[in-house]
């Protein structure tokens, strides 16, 4: 049976920089993935977004580092 897989969503406008920091120091994949957004004059647009996908532990891990990392660049 294979590992079960979640994805993190990368929030538009993620520096670059941080993405591929993300993807070197942790076991994730950068993926695409068609989401629907739901607000604004996009409500119900299919939009190709960034995720990473790893294992659960992992994707947790990558949520709190990716939030700081976040926080610091735009100076909160």
């Amino acid at each position: 049976m294979a590992e079960e897989l979640f994805d993190l969503l990368i929030p538009p406008g993620v520096p670059r920089k941080m993405i591929y920091d993300v993807a070197e120091k942790y076991e994730v994949e950068v993926v695409s993935r068609p989401q629907r957004l739901a607000f604004a004059n996009m409500d119900g647009d299919m939009r190709e977004l960034l995720a990473f996908r790893g294992r659960r532990e992992v994707v947790e891990e990558v949520q709190d580092y990716l939030l700081a990392r976040l926080k610091e660049f735009i100076g909160e």
